[in-house]
């Protein structure tokens, strides 16, 4: 057998670390579930995949090809992604502190809007984009086969994923949040906040850095 199991349950664990930390994906999946229902964080969900199925891929063509990324240019989508977070923070806050009933959306828009603030939250969260660009490549070697390995080492990730989310879609159905809906909001939109205000400070001071340099 050429499967490097220690390696892969490294790995799977690592995985398991870094998605269930609290952070923009697991804030806006439990927004999503309290305040549009499981179902669409559910779709919300299925665009961070499509965003980390993207990510995969560029990590196996930089090993394949040798293809280098411009630290600026990472930076630069990091900007972007923090002020995306930040956005998507301050729409939190305002359902959290706004009127209980508002206008519901149509379901087909409210999906399509799941999904693609899903797929620009994934494409563009700097600890998504650390991992498959700097960690996820570390163990490639898993098996002696580098398109097995590629393709184990994504699903791995998917399918941890997916459940790890899955179940903060459900905890957050729970009746505890469900009764402190606003409070619950108001918190994951905070910590959003916190963490595209970190973001941007901690990118403005490595493209400084760097610049100067």
């Amino acid at each position: 057998m050429d499967l490097n199991l220690s390696l892969l349950l490294a790995y799977a664990l690592s995985v398991l670390l870094l998605v269930a930390t609290p952070g923009p994906v697991v804030a806006l999946i439990v927004n999503t579930s309290l305040n549009a229902g499981p179902r669409q964080a559910l779709l919300t969900a299925l665009g961070t995949h499509a965003a980390s199925l993207l990510l995969a891929l560029l990590a196996v063509l930089m090993l394949t090809t040798g293809l280098a990324l411009d630290p600026r240019l990472i930076s630069g989508i990091s900007l972007l992604g923090c002020g995306f977070i930040g956005w998507l923070a301050l729409q939190g806050l305002r359902e959290a502190t706004g009127p209980q009933t508002a206008p519901a959306a149509a379901p087909t828009a409210r999906g399509r809007r799941g999904l693609a603030n899903g797929f620009l939250l994934g494409i563009s969260n700097p600890k998504d984009i650390l991992f498959f660009v700097s960690f996820f490549p570390q163990f490639i070697q898993v098996s002696r086969s580098f398109e097995r390995s590629a393709l184990l080492l994504t699903l791995v990730w998917v399918v941890i994923d997916f459940a790890v989310l899955g179940a903060y879609i459900l905890m957050a159905r729970q009746g505890f949040s469900l009764k402190y809906k606003r409070q619950v909001t108001g918190l994951s939109s905070l910590v959003l906040l916190a963490v595209a205000l970190a973001g941007l400070v901690y990118t403005g001071f490595e493209l400084y850095r760097s610049g100067a340099a």
